[in-house]
């Protein structure tokens, strides 16, 4: 995999490899940018636009450009065409491709650079092993390892926002050769490994000169990178490869993640969850070593730097391997451990460094773990809340959308269809203030109220009256209690004393009415404080469908009123929760000047299903944003 450069360069444009000694002294560089859709067009429109910037460089005279042969011109489309190809597969986001041709200076030759970026740096570039694939497999970057024979040096930078792979083509690969052996070199801080055959940095590596000064200049910048990074991402095993990433071949060349089973979970061993090699043909043969012969850290190491014996055997020869353990929260998660071939002992510099970027680590797996184990409670609550099934009305089509706005939290929205007393039929639509354990312990209690006043014959006002009196009653206590502790067990405080207990909420009770008798549904219902379910008749008619009234749970003593009506065939009854009515864009609602009732009024001739989907479209179409409320809409058509 590739690497992060050692500095952040200045500008607005994404950091590249990072200068030689003495490129200080260097011309200015001349550069060529182009922005790409991310579609399979791009590659060829990237080639055409390198080939053209070599060309206007070779007219132009620009300094270097006498270096730029056939040949050259070849391997830089090359370059461009791989990199190119995989932020398309791989992000799939619009791509900006920046090519630069550096002047030589001094002993330096002159060399092209390019940078492609894309804006998904979640989406690890792939690089597929070396070796047989299996037939039908997917293709997961081979070209990269031309990348690797070609380029001096090559890298990845990652960036919030914003992950950058660049490459960098010297112009004299004789005069690279020259400099392997190179006299008086010290390669002791060089943190990148060399590799057989490769003259100034290995195929991933990271350019060379980065030594103790830029443990000292970096080290704040590439922690507070490394913190934008990890801190955006909420699945442990997607941490731990970036880590890697982070790592290698930066400060290390290789390096290995174990992950302890999440406490209160099963019990078992940790999971080695991620090997990383700076050589990609080293992953297999470390991981299988490793998997053998795990680290095994004293109790008394709380994050420090442990010595570990070198795994052998590997094709690096011997080094030096530290293990670190992971700590969030008092608690441990795991365990880092990394090597460096051709050392004694890794410098104290980097130690430190590590150390400081394991605990970042650590925290975002506790973080991970923790939104993980909130969204279980949350897909818990949510198929209890919800009904197994929705029933079937006779003489109506029913059609439902419920959307939850976030995965992470349970929704307050609520519905329910069901047979009550005598032939009765009863619907409800309703909407609990606020979200979460709170909000989804009251829903928990509310549907199965309703439930059991419809179901011992309670008229449609009568059955609002106690449950306002139900919910308004000290005695959901029991309610606030539950909430707190699932909101504990999810990780999140409740504050203490009474909690808002109120909803709004649309209920209704459907008599079918014999063919005999003009067919249709006599439909009988009171909205306490929720949006008005809307009637369109066939001739595209459209008007509210009852009265608005106080929401349930806030006044003592209140008295409900319902109201009836009869749904002929053909008629639509559309009741919908605010995250449809209060949909916004910018400063705009959805519902402001009636847009429900004209969209509404556009579906006359379609299907109860038809009804549902054409809302929801328009919903989703009016902000440029998902939305961020609930959305629950229920369709009642009589036949």
């Amino acid at each position: 995999m590739g690497s992060i450069p050692t500095q952040r360069e200045s500008g607005n444009r994404p950091s590249g490899p990072v200068p030689s000694p003495g490129a200080a002294e260097r011309p200015a560089a001349s550069a060529a940018r182009t922005s790409l859709p991310g579609d399979p067009l791009a590659p060829a429109a990237a080639r055409r636009f390198a080939r053209a910037a070599l060309a206007d460089w070779t007219a132009r005279g620009a300094p270097g450009a006498a270096e730029l042969d056939e040949r050259a011109a070849d391997e830089v489309a090359i370059l461009v065409n791989e990199l190119v190809t995989n932020a398309v597969v791989h992000a799939g986001t619009t791509i900006e491709l920046v090519c630069r041709l550096e002047p030589p200076a001094g002993d330096e030759p002159a060399a092209v650079v390019v940078e492609v970026s894309d804006h998904h740096p979640s989406r690890v570039v792939r690089h597929e092993p070396r070796g047989a694939r299996e037939p039908g497999a997917p293709e997961y970057g081979r070209g990269l390892h031309l990348v690797a024979t070609l380029a001096e040096c090559w890298g990845i930078t990652y960036r919030a926002g914003l992950k950058t792979v660049w490459a960098r083509l010297l112009l004299d690969a004789q005069d690279v050769l020259a400099r392997e052996d190179e006299p008086g070199r010290d390669d002791s801080l060089q943190l990148g490994p060399r590799a057989a055959g490769t003259p100034t940095a290995p195929a991933h590596g990271t350019p060379p000169g980065q030594g103790r000064d830029w443990v000292n200049r970096g080290a704040l910048s590439f922690l507070a990178e490394a913190s934008d990074l990890l801190a955006g991402q909420f699945d442990e095993d997607m941490i731990a490869a970036l880590a890697g990433q982070l790592l290698v071949p930066r400060l290390c060349d290789w390096c290995a993640i174990w992950l302890d089973p999440e406490a209160g979970g099963p019990v078992g061993e940790p999971r080695l969850a991620r090997v990383w090699h700076a050589r990609e043909s080293g992953i297999d043969e470390l991981r299988a070593v490793l998997e053998k012969d795990p680290p095994r850290l004293p109790e008394s190491a709380r994050g420090g730097p442990v010595p570990m014996p070198w795994p052998a055997p590997q094709d690096d020869g011997e080094g030096a391997a530290l293990a670190y353990r992971m700590v969030a929260g008092g608690r441990a998660v795991g365990v880092l451990m990394l090597g460096r071939a051709g050392m004694a002992r890794i410098p104290d510099e980097v130690t430190g460094l590590v150390e400081d970027f394991v605990r970042r680590v650590a925290l975002a797996i506790g973080a991970a773990r923790q939104y993980t184990r909130q969204v279980t409670i949350s897909r818990v609550l949510q198929r209890g809340l919800l009904p197994a099934g929705v029933a079937e009305i006779p003489g109506v089509d029913s059609a439902l959308v419920y959307q939850p706005s976030g995965e992470g939290v349970a929704g307050g929205d609520f519905y329910d269809l069901f047979p009550g007393a005598d032939g009765r039929w009863c619907f409800a639509l309703g909407d609990v203030q606020g979200s979460g354990p709170e909000a989804a312990v009251v829903t928990g209690l509310v549907r199965p109220w309703l439930r059991l006043l419809a179901r011992e014959g309670y008229a449609v006002h009568d059955v609002l009256d106690r449950l306002n009196k139900l919910l308004v009653d000290d005695g959901v206590e029991a309610a606030e209690a539950a909430a707190r502790m699932v909101a504990a067990a999810g990780g999140r405080e409740v504050a203490e004393g009474p909690q808002a207990r109120f909803l709004s909420l649309l209920y209704g009770e459907l008599v079918p009415v014999p063919p005999e008798s003009g067919g249709g549904v006599l439909c009988t219902l009171a909205s306490a404080g929720h949006p008005l379910p809307l009637l369109l008749r066939p001739d595209g008619s459209v008007r509210a469908a009852a009265v608005p009234q106080v929401l349930v749970g806030v006044v003592e003593g209140v008295a409900y009123e319902s109201e009836s009506f009869r749904l002929m065939p053909g008629d639509t009854l559309l009741c919908v929760t605010d995250g449809v009515t209060e949909r916004r864009s910018g400063r705009r609602m959805f519902d402001d000047g009636d847009g429900l009732a004209a969209v509404l009024a556009g579906c006359v001739g379609m299907t109860a299903t038809g009804v549902a989907e054409s809302v929801k479209r328009a919903v989703y179409a009016f902000g440029t944003t998902p939305p961020e409320d609930d959305l629950a809409l229920l369709v009642l058509q009589a036949r």
